[in-house]
């Protein structure tokens, strides 16, 4: 009786361990710790309302640059939403559909029949946006600088999306930084991350005096010039990804990948929270 017994404690043992081995070659494995530092990833791009240089509006190639270079966060310029020119097409809407990204598009100029300005796509939460109308000194087009509250990581932090003015005469990009200072003082407490087309050049009076209140990421971490026009042959650096000068963010890596879906090349950067 006493042997059975040892014999069925045995089987149990050996049922047992044959059942863990079993877990274990399948996977089912305890989940390893999480890392100690997460990192995400930070795309600014100047779509061209989404048409390439070939001349065809192809949005499915721009979401696909999003996925390859793993972005989590990305502000586009020059959207179109039920604009004439590309057949009244819900823009934002549709690249929403295409990344599986929450879309926040916010107008700043009514053009053939529709509405054209930025937007931001993230996989992050969204606490709240707006969207604020920069002031004109001459006619042209309305700019305006789009601000999210996001919740990254557990963390609370602005990200802000904007596309100034292309004229020579940098007056209207000289009024627009002066109004973004006085913007982000509404945000004091809050890591901030600022991308957008400036439309100047990193030793510009105007790109010195962003300076003076926020990091250029490519500075920092960037290799190489960093040019994102024109596509085919670069030779200005005009897109940027800023960060606060407060230190939250440690930038790791910014690069320029290569796309022909606009006419402008995307900047890319990789973070985490120090």
């Amino acid at each position: 009786m006493l042997q059975s017994r040892l014999t069925f404690r045995q089987w149990l043992q050996g049922l047992a361990l044959l059942l863990v081995a079993a877990l274990f070659g399948t996977g089912c494995q305890s989940a390893p710790n999480p890392p100690e530092s997460k990192t995400f990833r930070v795309m600014t791009y100047n779509i061209h309302h989404g048409e390439g240089l070939d001349g065809k509006v192809d949005l499915l190639r721009i979401a696909q640059l999003i996925q390859a270079e793993g972005a989590d966060i990305v502000a586009l310029q020059e959207v179109d939403k039920g604009v004439e020119r590309t057949q009244r097409r819900d823009l934002p809407a549709e690249l929403a559909a295409l990344t599986g990204m929450t879309c926040v598009f916010s107008n700043n100029y009514h053009y053939q029949g529709g509405e054209y300005g930025n937007a931001v796509l993230t996989r992050f939460p969204v606490v709240r946006w707006t969207n604020r109308h920069f002031r004109m000194l001459r006619p042209g087009e309305q700019r305006g600088i789009l601000q999210l509250v996001l919740t990254v990581q557990g963390r609370q932090m602005l990200f802000m999306n904007t596309h100034i003015d292309y004229r020579a005469d940098d007056s209207e990009r000289w009024a627009n930084v002066g109004e973004i200072e006085e913007l982000v003082k509404h945000y004091a407490g809050l890591p901030m991350i600022m991308c957008g087309d400036f439309n100047d050049t990193p030793e510009s009076r105007v790109c010195r005096r962003i300076g003076e209140s926020f990091d250029d990421t490519w500075a920092l971490v960037g290799q190489g010039d960093g040019f994102t026009i024109p596509v085919k042959q670069p030779r200005k650096r005009i897109d940027y990804i800023w960060i606060s000068k407060d230190k939250v963010f440690e930038p790791l890596k910014v690069w320029v990948p290569y796309s022909e879906a606009s006419d402008h090349l995307p900047v890319v950067g990789e973070f985490r929270f120090r």
